[in-house]
């Protein structure tokens, strides 16, 4: 598949260069967008890694060099593949293609609309409440052996939670995790749908809609 631009005739001068700058800034803030709706599940992975004990063991993070949990990379890698299988990578190029359309080469960014600082912290918020929809089928089964926990601490005091309690929460998570499987691919694809949806949104705003 190819695609072809209708580009105008643009003469090179101090203006090109501002509008060869502008396209730069767009790419860079709707990649932004994209990592931020995508940090959720990062977040949420340290929410549940904090919870089992995990949040010591923390990995390095290839793309960003930042320590990055154990179970938010898991989170992340499969989101990635749910994310090639359904092809949502052409609607990312597709996606890419037709904002020419929405934002014209030869047009700068309307920065004076207080819409676009507005439509990213809509988006910010929005991703921490993705992140905790995630998190809380883990983290409230955590909790709750918390509560058991402290429980058995106190009616049996000769038992040691702090030995137990680690390899009990470990396992309630692991547990938690097969079962809540299915509903994770759900939030998963409804968090791609938000990320395309406020691409669109982003770019409608850089293009003065």
């Amino acid at each position: 598949m190819f695609y072809t631009l209708d580009i105008p005739a643009i003469p090179i001068d101090d203006q090109y260069l501002l509008l060869l700058f502008k396209e730069v800034l767009v790419g860079l803030l709707l990649g932004l967008i994209a990592y931020i709706i995508l940090a959720a599940i990062q977040i949420a992975g340290g929410f549940i890694d904090f919870q089992m004990g995990f949040a010591i063991a923390n990995v390095i993070d290839p793309q960003t060099g930042a320590q990055s949990p154990l179970i938010g990379q898991y989170f992340y890698t499969i989101a990635l593949l749910f994310l090639l299988t359904v092809n949502g990578h052409h609607l990312l190029i597709n996606g890419i293609f037709y904002s020419y359309e929405t934002i014209p080469v030869h047009a700068f960014i309307p920065f004076e609309n207080e819409g676009i600082a507005a439509f990213v912290i809509e988006v910010f918020n929005r991703m921490f409440i993705i992140a905790f929809q995630l998190s809380i089928p883990i983290v409230g089964c955590l909790f709750l052996v918390d509560i058991a926990l402290g429980i058995v601490a106190r009616t049996v005091p000769q038992l040691n939670v702090f030995v137990v309690g680690l390899p009990l929460k470990i396992l309630v998570a692991f547990l938690a995790l097969f079962v809540m499987m299915s509903i994770y691919i759900m939030l998963v694809r409804n968090l791609f749908e938000l990320m395309i949806n406020s691409m669109d949104g982003l770019m409608r705003l850089f293009g003065g809609a």
